[in-house]
């Protein structure tokens, strides 16, 4: 049986490569385990191939655990189709997308046609690994620390700031007292000026004189 030896790469990391061996009568679900079984990623993730070109354009898509609206179009599952029944050129080319949710894109290259199986070996194999496979789900995203509901929150201490530094806030909690004072002289003016002109003096009079009638 013929083997078709894949280099495979990552789109975004062109220092990690993986070069894999398969039997041409084995599926693409085949090749999608060997590629993760050379990253040490988790393989149960929705995932596709496509037919390329040379300029890594997707063409006819194999998928693998296909949500419904590749279900509904009908697109082919890697674990029915064999891989001899798209090589057609002696570099076909796959482009390649594994867990669409979190994505690693992969261009999936057929390097040379093997006419012979090597004895004890078991088809895919990893037959060279360069560079490390970034990590399936990157970094853990650090989480903010918020206090407890109910507890005290000293804002100074957890600021890091020191018995020094608070010095700087007197300024602001001072002009509190000056508000108050500036406060009293308005309120001692304004009653000042309405004793000099209360509101009513001479209200009735001018009301006698325009005849008593009310507006």
């Amino acid at each position: 049986m013929a083997l078709y030896r894949f280099r495979v790469t990552f789109e975004d990391y062109d220092d990690v490569t993986r070069e894999i061996d398969v039997k041409s009568n084995q599926t693409f679900e085949d090749l999608h385990r060997a590629i993760h079984q050379s990253t040490g990623y988790n393989s149960e993730y929705p995932s596709s191939f496509y037919i390329s070109n040379d300029q890594w354009m997707k063409g006819e898509e194999i998928t693998y655990l296909p949500n419904q609206k590749r279900i509904d179009r009908r697109v082919p599952l890697m674990d029915n189709v064999k891989l001899l029944s798209f090589i057609d050129d002696p570099h076909q080319k796959f482009y390649y997308t594994f867990n669409f949710d979190r994505p690693f894109d992969f261009h999936v290259e057929l390097m040379k046609i093997i006419l012979e199986e090597k004895p004890g070996v078991v088809y895919p194999a990893v037959i060279k690994s360069v560079g490390e496979a970034p990590k399936q789900f990157g970094n853990t995203p650090t989480i903010p620390i918020v206090p407890p509901e109910g507890d005290d929150f000293d804002f100074l201490n957890e600021m890091g700031i020191s018995e020094e530094d608070t010095e700087d806030f007197s300024e602001v909690t001072d002009t509190s007292e000056e508000d108050d004072e500036v406060k009293k002289v308005d309120e001692d003016e304004d009653d000042e000026f309405e004793s000099e002109f209360p509101d009513d003096e001479g209200f009735e009079d001018e009301g006698k004189l325009s005849g008593g009638e009310d507006y």
